[in-house]
């Protein structure tokens, strides 16, 4: 099991206080899917919901965004989180009918990781969108990229 570590964020501008995926995420979802993370990979309680938090955190900012073709890509173990969410299809198809106009965010992964800084362009836009940024799961951003540049699609 991983220990808890503890957590810095992301300093930068936000339109308001900072705000937890906690906030919008239903009390029995986030459990079945700390569990899931716990099941799968040798997180604790707290290590999974550090994960799942920031896969929320970059989803619910991707939404906010869709149509602006920024590419955004999260971290390997923040993709974790993601990937979590995403493959509880029926949940995520009411997060996305909820939260994203009833538009389905896609999953169009790519084959090859790039180094072009979109990792960390995409931990600075979720703290502006008002995100709480666990920094340190962003911290293997070289190893990363778009998974389908310019697109709409996680």
């Amino acid at each position: 099991m991983a220990t808890a570590v503890a957590t810095s964020l992301v300093t930068g501008p936000t339109t308001g206080p900072i705000r937890s995926a906690r906030e919008v995420v239903p009390t029995g979802l986030w459990d079945k899917q700390v569990g899931l993370l716990m099941r799968d990979y040798p997180y604790d309680s707290v290590m999974a919901a550090r994960v799942l938090g920031q896969g929320y955190a970059y989803l619910l900012t991707a939404m906010n965004h869709r149509g602006q073709a920024l590419g955004l890509a999260p971290s390997k173990i923040v993709d974790i989180g993601v990937h979590t969410i995403i493959l509880d299809t029926v949940a995520y198809a009411t997060l996305c009918e909820r939260l994203n106009g009833g538009h389905f965010l896609h999953h169009v992964p790519d084959v090859d990781f790039k180094n072009d800084g979109s990792v960390l362009r995409t931990a600075d836009l979720i703290a502006a969108d008002g995100w709480e940024v666990d920094l340190p799961l962003w911290s293997d951003a070289a190893n990363c990229g778009p998974c389908h540049p310019g697109n709409d699609s996680h």
